[in-house]
């Protein structure tokens, strides 16, 4: 039997559906590429390319129209805000602590997520990226750690238009006219060579290697253009890895 689309099942999304689609409908035109690879049931994580500050809430709508239920490890800062805040935790998003001894957290409450058979949205890179051109930057370990510790898989993502409706780091939308945005999935990464082994901070990095590239690729495609062959390294370029920097 078909699994039944997490859309059509009642749930505090439907409100947050009912809020943010028609705006965003406005200013927003999706073309979805490979929408079949995906998964219609099951844990995954779904690790998708980041530039702008509005990508939670376009890759949130896009998953959400691919019949999934989007949750995100989001900035712990979000959840300050009263209104906003308890919008985050009634729909099961997950605050993430840029450092200290709440951290880790972040990867227990995601296990907690995929194993009640739930998909969850880590952005890789931690952070918009730094590359000037907006291709995706070195990675962090944390999409691919929960992956690899919970034995799900982690399917590559990329989207290309955002930068239209929100440049980088910019204060204000821009809705008209209205926005194409290209959303790609791509083929589960094949991680079998890391599975059931100790998970060491060499593999980790190896392994997000492949993930990178992987959504280098997708991102490429949607461009029509190569992707640089290296990823953008923030410490090689004397930059900050979190915060906002100038364009």
């Amino acid at each position: 039997m078909k699994p039944r689309s997490e859309t059509r099942r009642p749930s505090f999304f439907w409100l947050l559906a009912a809020i943010a689609l028609p705006p965003l409908g406005l200013a927003v035109r999706y073309r979805f590429h490979h929408r079949e690879r995906m998964p219609q049931s099951g844990a995954f994580v779904l690790a998708p390319n980041h530039y702008s500050e509005i990508d939670p809430l376009v890759i949130g709508a896009a998953v959400w129209k691919l019949g999934r239920a989007p949750r995100f490890l989001a900035k712990a800062s979000l959840f300050k805000n009263p209104v906003l805040g308890w919008l985050l935790r009634t729909s099961g998003q997950i605050p993430v602590e840029r450092a200290g001894s709440k951290s880790h957290r972040a990867l227990r409450a995601a296990e907690e997520l995929v194993e009640k058979g739930r998909m969850v949205v880590v952005y890789p890179e931690g952070s918009l990226t730094r590359d000037p051109d907006l291709w995706p930057m070195r990675g962090k370990t944390g999409a691919v750690r929960i992956a690899l510790e919970r034995d799900i898989p982690i399917i590559p993502s990329a989207h290309w238009g955002t930068q239209e409706l929100m440049p980088r780091y910019g204060k204000k939308i821009h809705p008209f006219p209205r926005k194409t945005i290209d959303v790609i999935v791509g083929e589960p990464l094949d991680l079998s060579e890391y599975r059931g082994k100790p998970l060491t901070q060499s593999s980790l990095l190896e392994a997000t290697d492949q993930l990178m590239k992987a959504i280098a690729e997708l991102l490429a495609e949607l461009r029509d253009e190569p992707a640089p062959a290296e990823r953008w390294d923030p410490t090689q370029h004397g930059q900050k890895e979190t915060g906002r920097l100038e364009d």
